[in-house]
């Protein structure tokens, strides 16, 4: 399969370029980055760095990866940034290299979309099936796991994990660990809202799965009270084959950074 390179594009002759694939004017890729087969870069797109790429990714205009990151710490380490396969770029996303201080990473995984003008910054770690909205930031050190969703010009703090199907609405400020398949509500500091009911719906979990785990979140993540003895509650109530609550009072004992929990009006 033959590729399709635009004579205005720049190309170092120690890229390695797979099959099939396009890149478009004015685009500009540097002499350690490894592109996959099928992928599409459209225009205007640079790529640099040791930047690695899977197959079938589609790179809009003015997108900018593999720059080296926007940390004072960094003294020009050779970190990546490695990206898996079939995820769409919008126009004007940054992605940074990751830092001697994070595993020298930052890595993205599969089918994922990330939407106009998002940041991602060095040392995050994604995983598949991910949606990050128009403008959506994340800070150094950020996970994000599979499925979840971030709205449109939110901003996740340094260090903070975002759960497996947890979704945060829109100009959401995130400060600590949400877990998964919850609801933020969108706004500065704000907490969440419950399940994120319709996802797990789309996901084939039954009326009795998403009742079990609105118990264990109701123990964990609405009510005050002491941590470990949340936990201990939680785990009473788990049944041997629930996965998915065993999963949130997992992340709810290995969480870092702190939680989000259940916001409470005034």
């Amino acid at each position: 399969m033959n590729n399709l390179i635009h004579p205005t594009s720049i190309i170092d002759n120690k890229a390695e370029i797979g099959s099939g694939v396009a890149i478009g004017p004015y685009s500009v890729i540097g002499p350690d980055v490894v592109i996959g087969d099928r992928c599409e870069l459209m225009s205007h797109v640079v790529l640099t760095g040791h930047t690695t790429m899977g197959t079938g990714n589609r790179i809009f205009p003015f997108t900018s990866i593999g720059q080296i990151p926007q940390d004072l710490k960094y003294h020009g380490e050779d970190s990546q940034v490695i990206i898996g396969d079939n995820n769409q770029i919008r126009e004007n996303v940054t992605i940074n290299a990751g830092t001697e201080g994070g595993g020298m990473v930052t890595r993205i995984g599969n089918h994922n979309l990330l939407m106009a003008y998002t940041h991602i910054a060095h040392d995050c770690i994604l995983g598949n099936h991910i949606v990050l909205a128009n403008c959506s930031t994340l800070a150094g050190h950020v996970e994000v796991d599979d499925q979840a969703i971030i709205g449109g010009l939110s901003a996740i703090q340094q260090f903070v994990r975002i759960g497996s199907l947890a979704m945060i609405g829109g100009m959401s400020g995130v400060t600590k660990d949400v877990p998964p398949f919850c609801l933020v509500a969108g706004g500065y500091r704000s907490g969440l809202s419950g399940l994120n009911l319709v996802g797990l719906k789309r996901k084939g979990y039954n009326l009795e799965q998403i009742g079990h785990l609105k118990e264990i979140y109701r123990i964990l993540l609405q009510e005050k009270g002491n941590r470990a003895e949340q936990l201990t509650q939680a785990e009473a109530v788990l049944r041997v084959d629930d996965e998915v609550g065993r999963s949130m009072i997992e992340f709810v004992r290995t969480a870092k950074r702190g939680l989000t929990t259940h916001r409470r009006d005034s």
